[in-house]
Order: structure tokens, then C-alpha cells, then sequence
């Protein structure tokens, strides 16, 4: 007789494997971190196994947040406070604040200090299902403190139980020791941080602020082109307050995802669709800017760009730790369904990693990451605001609650 690890019965499975993929009075089987098998409790084969009786809850893949910038240094609330206030955006900048007050803090903030200030972010996180998460550099915007970012972010995964895909974003805004010198910065990002920063394995992915406040579609290009000499895939900020073509360029480099995508026009989703790159949808900066122009969710919905959704968890525009919240912004704002919702936080969040092999739906190989939920349909994921029914969280195999202690 065969043997599992665990097997976790009396389940109702949502595999993602085209539409919810229910299958409902369910078992799933792990094996070595790996899901072995799956299917109806009345197709259970006989095996060996540690059995853990879900009660009828829901199980569904673990959850992805696909675009954070989660490790920084402070936070920006007395903006918050003096915007709602009457101080302008170039009031708060002439004073110091704004990205500049960020990298001030990420810069002065020991590593130690930058992960004891990020594991509770990632930790509020991980209550709500979610097991993969991606981190951005890019409030250093020089090479020790992006390399710093970097290593904070590997150890994050390191303490907590989530898997952690790092992107370098030294593209992020001009450091004040550059400022009027564009070309230079982007010279010494593809000349030396990147090439830098690869020797020392901590770069999964690069990425870039293609906007007018950020580089142009030139310099945007350059810097693509340097992490296609290093064989690392591209991700990009595109088209969040102006359409500036990052779409389109993004996917002529095969990008795995496009990010924000408010202006996002016509010719960069057809360019998306073309080339399979995921359009990241970030709901929290939408609201938290009280911006009015909403991503063309129709648009892409009918080209066949798939859609992700993610937090944007930063200290400037998405103060937001909460990916179930994200779902429910996504539905509420801009109409997708409770359905796009899902699988925006699963199987093509997976695909926006460049992790769709391996995780973002149940389907037996992959690796054993899923949440288990006190729920009645899955539309209740993106229906509820405020009420977390994560039940229990599988990592690698590894049962686990969804409060992870921070004591370590």
C-alpha cells in the first residue's frame, strides 16, 4: 500500500482549474510537500496517511500577493494626516516628504530594524491564506540599500512560513544625489547595482516606474534590456496616472505582468494579450489616491488578458495588508467578479511570479501551499469586508494556524 504524508478530507476543493473547479465532499493528499493526489472522498483510494478532518470548509490554493513593496523603513501617516488637512501634494514635498521621506527611513534603518518593522505587515498577510508573496527594492536607490531591502526580503521568508519571490525596482524614482542626471542613475542601474546585485543571488525578477514623475519608455527600455543580459524576467509599473506605452513594452519583452494599468490603452492590450502578460491589478492606491480614471477591465476581460490583483502594500499610496481586501475593492470599484476576484489572487498571480508550474491551483505535482475557509461558497472570499474565515494554512505540506508568531 501506497503512503501519503496527509491527507486532509471532508473538504470542499475550489482547484481553479477553469472557473472555481469545484469539487465538492473532497479529499486532497500530500506527499513530500507536493500534492499527490485529489478528488472526491468517494474516489479515495486506500492508503496510509495522518488525516485531518476539515469540518466542510473550503479549501482553495494558498493565496498570492504578487506586487508589494512590504519592506521599508517608517511610514507616512502624518502625510496622510496633513493631506486631509489642506497641504498639498508639493507642500508635503517641499517640506521632505513624500518617496524622499521613505528612502530617508529605508536608508538610516538597520536590516535588523527594516525586518522587524516588516514581519507584522507580512504577517497580517499570511491570517488571510495567503503562502507566496513578492517584495520589491526600490526605497534604497543605491546599491547598499537596495541590496539591503533585498536581503530583508529573503529573510522574511526565511522566519516566516511564506515563500518570498524578491524584484529589484532601483527604477523606482530618481535619488536626490541624481536629480537633473536621469541617464546617469539608469547607467549606474544597469552598470553596476544590477549586475551586483545578481552575483549576489538576490534579484528573482527586475522591474521599473515607466511614468512622467518616473523614467521614460526610453530609460525604461534600457533597463529591461540589462535584466534580459542577466536572464531575469521583467515586470513593470505601467500606465498608472498616463499612458506612456509601458504596457505594450513590457510584453514585447515577454513581461510577466503589467502593473496598475489606469491608462492602459487599447494598443498595450493588445500587445498583453499577444505576448501572455498579466495585467496587476492594484486597487488599494486607486482608492487610497481617491483616483477616478479605474483600470479597462472589460478590455481586457475580452482580449483574454488575465487579470491579478494584489495589495501594492507601501507606505505612500496602499497602506494595505489585507488581500482579501483587495478582492473585495476589485469587485466593488471596478466589477470584477467574485470569481476574477479568486482567481486574480491564485493561479494568475502565480502567473505574474512566473510560479504558474508550481503553485496557484490545485492540481497534483504542484507544491502543497492552500488555505482552508469557514466559508459557504468561494464568492464569499471577495463578499465580506473586514471578516477574515481563514480556518488554517498548508505551506510545503505543513499544517499551520493562520496567526504565525513573530517571537522568532
Amino acid at each position: 500500500m501506497d503512503t501519503w504524508d496527509v491527507l486532509f478530507t471532508n473538504v470542499h476543493l475550489a482547484t481553479m482549474a477553469g472557473g472555481y473547479g469545484e469539487i465538492r465532499d473532497a479529499a486532497i493528499a500530500v506527499k513530500n510537500g507536493r500534492i499527490a493526489w485529489l478528488g472526491t472522498r468517494a474516489s479515495l483510494p486506500s492508503c496510509a496517511a495522518t488525516v485531518i478532518d476539515g469540518n466542510g470548509c473550503w479549501l482553495t490554493p494558498g493565496l498570492i500577493d504578487c506586487h508589494t513593496h512590504i519592506v521599508h523603513g517608517g511610514n507616512r501617516s502624518d502625510e496622510f494626516e496633513a493631506r486631509l488637512n489642506g497641504a498639498t501634494y508639493e507642500d508635503i514635498a517641499n517640506a521632505g516628504g513624500g518617496i524622499w521621506a521613505t528612502v530617508r527611513a529605508t536608508r538610516a534603518a538597520s536590516e535588523e530594524e527594516l525586518l522587524r518593522q516588516s514581519l507584522p505587515r507580512v504577517a497580517s498577510l499570511l491570517a488571510e491564506g495567503v503562502t507566496t508573496l513578492e517584495i520589491k527594492s526600490g526605497y534604497g536607490l543605491a546599491l547598499d540599500a537596495e541590496a539591503k531591502m533585498l536581503r530583508v526580503a529573503r529573510r522574511v521568508g526565511q522566519v516566516l512560513p511564506v515563500a518570498v519571490k524578491t524584484t529589484f525596482l532601483g527604477a523606482h524614482a530618481l535619488p536626490p544625489e541624481y536629480l537633473g542626471r536621469a541617464d546617469a542613475y539608469i547607467d549606474m542601474i544597469c552598470g553596476q547595482m544590477l549586475p551586483a546585485l545578481v552575483a549576489s543571488g538576490l534579484v528573482d525578477a527586475v522591474d521599473a516606474f515607466c511614468e512622467r514623475i518616473g523614467f521614460s519608455s526610453t530609460q525604461t527600455e534600457r533597463v529591461l534590456r540589462a535584466a534580459g543580459r542577466h536572464g531575469l524576467p521583467v515586470k513593470l509599473h505601467a500606465e498608472q496616472l498616463s499612458d506612456q506605452g509601458g504596457g505594450a513594452l513590457v510584453a514585447r519583452y515577454d513581461g510577466l505582468s503589467a502593473d496598475h494599468l489606469e491608462h492602459l490603452s487599447a494598443a498595450g492590450i493588445a500587445a498583453m494579450a499577444q505576448h501572455g502578460t498579466v495585467a496587476v491589478l492594484l486597487p488599494g492606491a486607486y482608492y487610497f489616491l481617491r483616483e477616478t480614471q479605474p483600470p479597462p477591465v472589460a478590455a481586457l476581460r475580452s482580449a483574454g488578458v488575465p487579470m491579478a490583483v494584489a495589495t501594492d502594500c507601501n507606505p505612500g499610496t496602499s497602506p494595505m495588508t489585507s488581500l482579501l481586501l483587495a478582492m473585495n475593492m476589485a469587485c466593488t470599484l471596478w466589477r470584477l467578479t467574485p470569481q476574477e476576484a479568486l482567481a486574480a489572487c491564485t493561479v494568475n498571480a502565480a502567473a505574474a511570479l512566473g510560479l504558474q508550474g508550481d503553485a496557484g491551483s490545485l492540481a497534483v505535482g504542484k507544491r502543497a501551499d492552500f488555505a482552508l475557509w469557514d466559508i459557504a461558497r468561494p464568492a464569499d472570499l471577495s463578499y465580506a469586508i473586514g471578516f477574515n474565515p481563514c480556518r488554517g494554512v498548508v505551506n510545503g505540506g505543513v499544517w499551520r494556524d493562520p496567526v504565525v508568531s513573530l517571537s522568532t
